[in-house]
Formats: C-alpha cells, sequence, structure tokens
C-alpha cells in the first residue's frame, strides 16, 4: 500500500540518505515487481524498524533470504527494535525454506556489524561495485 511505503521513508532515508521523498514510493514499487518486499515494525505508533528483503535462489547458496535494507531509526536503537526485525527474518527464511538468510553492509557501519555479529552472523565475502 503506496501510504505505508511513505510512512517508511524517514527511517530507511537515514540508510540511504541519497533517497528522495518523491520518489521513494515508485522505486519501492518497481522493486516489489522484482520480489522485493518491504517490512516495517511499530512502536507506539511510530515506525522505528524497516528492512527490504527478497527471496531467490542462486547457484552457491540455494534459496536465501536477502536483505537488501535494514535499518532502525537512531532515536530507537538499542531498545531491541532491530533484534525483533532481525529474528523476525530470519524465522521468514527457515519457514519459506531458506537454505541460507544473507546481508550485505557498508563498510562504515561498525555498529550495524557488531549487531550482526552478536546475533550469529559472518563475514563470508566481499561485495565488488563498480559504478556505471
Amino acid at each position: 500500500m503506496p501510504s505505508e511505503i511513505d510512512r517508511c521513508f524517514p527511517v530507511m532515508h537515514q540508510l540511504r540518505p541519497a533517497l528522495v521523498a518523491e520518489e521513494f514510493v515508485s522505486r519501492v514499487q518497481t522493486q516489489q515487481s522484482e520480489g522485493y518486499q518491504l517490512a516495517f515494525l511499530e512502536s507506539d505508533g511510530a515506525i522505528v524498524s524497516v528492512a527490504g528483503f527478497r527471496m531467490q535462489n542462486l547457484l552457491w547458496s540455494g534459496k536465501t533470504l536477502y536483505v537488501d535494507d535494514l535499518v532502525t531509526a537512531e532515536d530507537a536503537r538499542s531498545k531491541g527494535h532491530g533484534e525483533s526485525m532481525l529474528t523476525w527474518l530470519i524465522a521468514l527464511a527457515k519457514e519459506a525454506g531458506c537454505t541460507t538468510f544473507s546481508l550485505d553492509s557498508g563498510t562504515h557501519r561498525d555498529e550495524a556489524h557488531a549487531f550482526y555479529f552478536r546475533h550469529g552472523l559472518r563475514i563470508s565475502s566481499f561485495h565488488f561495485k563498480l559504478p556505471l
């Protein structure tokens, strides 16, 4: 629903500052047509955590739940919201019969990396990109 997608923008923008509010809903909808799903967690009527993810089959890992985006609002961190979202995503992957759960995280996100390590995720590869 476009209004729910739009409500996620302020939190998602904290992770993806290059996003433009006026384009956010249409970009998410385009990705949804490619299998992307957007989930959010509310507390006291405010969105506090957002995840964008997709299920995909890969030669190297089989069926996986890949997390494109995972962010908890800065003012809502260390309150268990990120842990709740991560736990839900992993449970969803297991229910869907995935053999792996994976995500990429920017090299500058040290606090996020510590969070992932605490929850059993490990670095398995490097992600390379070439802007075109």
